[in-house]
């Protein structure tokens, strides 16, 4: 090759090597909403999770600001601000949404439906993922599963449940298929975000509330505005939060980027749950010790007619349109298929691991 040859090969090379070293050095700044209180135990410590290993893992190249519930935008506006691009990133509960796509309260809680573990498998290894990304296609958010709540309680109360009959005219927080199911049951529903729970409970504007457990509960001080706390929650056995994304944004993230991103939500996803169930015993134990608190199982008959009730809702909300009963025929064969093998595995294992039933104080 003639020396000015070699010098247009080497300068071309040169400036390729600059711009690819340009365009792997060029970072993003997102922000993040979310439903919850800033830095709440939990689900509000998950997008912050979410927003230091992705820093660490770019190397500092894609970095996210976390705003709790009204410090952008209110908790119930996170879909609105991501799909709007007013956020880059939200982490929230689909059942928030039902007004904008009913269907996407079954990835959120179904009414004894699938707990965290199953729904986990549905997600991942099932259609649940991709026909949940589908729902949402209309809306410009790709979405992802990004933590869950596991087997949540039952409510707190200030009055006694001791039948089906001390439900009628009831004011509760409540939101998702659960929500519709105690409708039926005679309670008026009241929608809230967390942040308000407490203060519309100790003043009496809402007579009962569910929030998630006895970690997030008794951070919330929910004991020192209700005295009866019952168990089990039939109407979430498990709440999958999620991470929806502007699909604009994404698209912007160069491949490696996406897969972080990707990557450390699915971590997020683990340590979620697993903080749950590391932290609830240690929190009930303080509330019914330390603090008194009444700990009650829901009467047989309640249970019974959530039950036969939630069947009915759960039914209505498939038969409302045509993508709604398809994720409902995914979720159904899916739910048919581990219940069976549970069976003989999870249920039979903690039958033979606790063989008294229920030692629970009544």
């Amino acid at each position: 090759m003639q020396p000015k040859a070699l010098a247009i090969a080497v300068g071309a090379a040169g400036l390729m090597l600059a711009a690819g070293t340009a365009q792997a050095q060029e970072t993003f700044e997102w922000k993040m909403v979310t439903s919850w209180p800033k830095n709440f135990p939990g689900v509000g410590q998950g997008p912050e999770r979410l927003a230091e290993l992705v820093e660490e893992m770019s190397d500092g190249r894609l970095t996210i600001e976390v705003f709790g519930a009204g410090q952008l935008v209110p908790g119930f506006e996170v879909f609105d601000a991501v799909s709007g691009g007013t956020a880059e990133l939200g982490h929230s509960a689909s059942y928030y949404w039902k007004g904008k796509a009913p269907a996407a309260q079954f990835f959120a809680a179904v009414p004894f439906g699938m707990n965290a573990q199953e729904m986990n498998a549905w997600l991942h290894h099932g259609d649940g993922l991709a026909l949940w990304n589908e729902l949402y296609d209309d809306f410009g958010v790709d979405v992802m599963a990004a933590g869950a709540s596991g087997v949540q309680m039952g409510g707190w109360f200030n009055r006694e449940i001791n039948s089906v009959d001390d439900l009628d005219g009831l004011k509760m927080r409540m939101p998702g298929l659960g929500g519709e199911v105690m409708q039926r049951m005679g309670v008026a529903i009241v929608n809230m975000p967390g942040g308000e729970i407490f203060t519309s409970l100790q003043s009496g504007a809402i007579d009962a509330t569910e929030w998630i457990g006895p970690y997030n509960d008794l951070a919330f001080g929910l004991h020192q505005a209700a005295e009866y706390y019952y168990y089990p929650g039939w109407h979430e056995p498990t709440v999958m939060f999620e991470a929806i994304v502007n699909e604009e944004a994404m698209a912007s993230l160069p491949a490696d980027l996406q897969a972080i991103l990707r990557t450390a939500v699915r971590d997020v996803n683990a340590d979620v749950l697993d903080e749950y169930t590391a932290r609830n015993n240690d929190a009930l134990e303080t509330l019914v010790n330390e603090h008194e608190v009444e700990l009650r199982r829901l009467p047989a008959d309640v249970l019974a007619q959530a039950k036969e009730h939630s069947a009915d809702v759960v039914a209505e909300l498939a038969e409302s349109s045509e993508m709604a009963q398809k994720i409902y025929d995914s979720y159904q064969a899916f739910q048919d298929k581990v219940v069976n093998y549970h069976a003989i595995s999870e249920q039979a294992y903690y039958n033979a691991r606790n063989p008294e039933g229920d030692t629970t104080s009544e």
